[in-house]
């Protein structure tokens, strides 16, 4: 997926600005390295610095604040991320005016925040306020127009929104197509996109076309050893994966996650990722064992990393739950489901889609296990949500 370049290195002159611009290196190689602990630590002197070298409202500032705000959000600390954002937002909107190009990159950040924390209508519109602003000053068809509209259809994916999405991503296609030779690397990562909508739309044969073109086109740009191979690579697994075709499911699964752990080392985030990928193809095939060891592993990088408090956490608690639950350990799938429900509740509200799941899979499992008593009451808070949520 295209991504927003928020974390930016300043070149300059003088001894003083060279110290926060080495500071602020500091910051983005320990983001980088998925070091978010260390990141955070030295993010909030990176950006006392620049207060004291450039003033309150210089867009180094706006920038120092950005980087802070991205690390805090990777950590899953939204609400500690909104007020960073939204302070760059109105410096480089203070800086440039609030329809200059400049703020866009702003506008981006705050969307993909507001996304995170499930407030999609605000989202949608900060996105749309960055596709005009770049269509009007730009054209309809400049390269730089490509990020807003995928952003944009990415927020319809999130939401299932489909038939809103696939017009978007065909833009971008299209703008890709008419500036870029075939084999470019943005051609790539719209056809990525666009094959996430065949795959939602069950047309399966089409989505294998786009997925296999764009990982050639990347492997050609980039080379097969290359990171970002990753997420191709993934991206194919799982549509195997969804056919039952485990063997080549899990052959990409197993190259994606070699790739980053000689790219990134055995501790990184994303090889959590990685792992969880492969641990939902073993339990696929009912391999318990194997797909516990993966998923095991993914919580502890995610709790090492991110912290026990972060999305990724409850994502890995929940898969270990449904595994569980699957093999008939209810007590103990009960439990994990309990600890993912906490964290969900605090990032994402009561009434969230993921929430009332988990809700609903802690209500069978105490069914199960004979806790009548219990279930009957997470039944009420599920029907309770629904109702007041809509």
């Amino acid at each position: 997926i295209i991504s927003i370049i928020t974390l930016s290195l300043i070149f300059g002159g003088c001894s003083k600005k060279s110290d926060w611009e080495e500071m602020n290196r500091q910051v983005i190689e320990f983001y980088l390295q998925g070091n978010y602990a260390q990141a955070a630590k030295l993010a909030p002197d990176s950006l006392k610095l620049a207060e004291k070298l450039f003033g309150y409202n210089h867009p180094n500032v706006a920038k120092a604040l950005n980087n802070m705000a991205l690390i805090y959000k990777t950590q899953g600390h939204y609400t500690k991320a909104e007020p960073l954002y939204r302070r760059a937002l109105l410096i480089n909107a203070k800086t440039y005016g609030t329809k200059h190009t400049e703020i866009v990159t702003s506008l981006n950040n705050l969307a993909q925040l507001t996304s995170s924390m499930t407030r999609y209508t605000e989202a949608e519109q900060l996105y749309k306020q960055a596709l005009t602003i770049r269509q009007k000053h730009l054209g309809p068809d400049h390269p730089k127009v490509i990020i807003p509209l995928n952003n944009l259809a990415s927020l319809y994916t999130t939401q299932q929104k489909y038939s809103k999405a696939k017009p978007l991503y065909e833009k971008a296609f299209s703008i890709c197509k008419k500036i870029f030779d075939p084999n470019h690397p943005d051609i790539a990562k719209v056809l990525n996109n666009l094959a996430t909508i065949y795959q939602a739309e069950d047309n399966l044969q089409k989505a294998e076309l786009f997925y296999k073109r764009a990982l050639t086109i990347h492997q050609k740009n980039s080379g097969k050893e290359h990171p970002a191979s990753a997420l191709f690579l993934n991206n194919l697994a799982s549509l195997y994966n969804a056919q039952d075709k485990f063997t080549e499911a899990q052959t990409f699964c197993e190259q994606a996650l070699k790739i980053r752990e000689k790219a990134f080392g055995k501790e990184h985030p994303c090889i959590s990722q990685s792992l969880n990928n492969l641990g939902t193809i073993y339990e696929s095939q009912e391999k318990w064992d194997l797909a516990e060891l993966c998923y095991d592993k993914a919580l502890k990088i995610w709790e090492k990393t991110s912290g026990k408090d972060h999305p990724n956490t409850a994502t890995a608690l929940n898969n270990l739950a449904l595994l569980s639950y699957h093999q008939k350990k209810y007590e103990k799938a009960e439990a994990l489901f309990a600890q993912a429900l906490k964290i969900r509740e605090k990032t994402l509200g009561d009434t969230h889609p993921e929430v009332l799941a988990i809700l609903k899979h802690m209500s069978q499992s105490c069914t199960k296990n004979g806790n009548t008593k219990k279930a009957k009451q997470l039944n009420q808070r599920i029907r309770e949500s629904i109702t007041t949520h809509h």
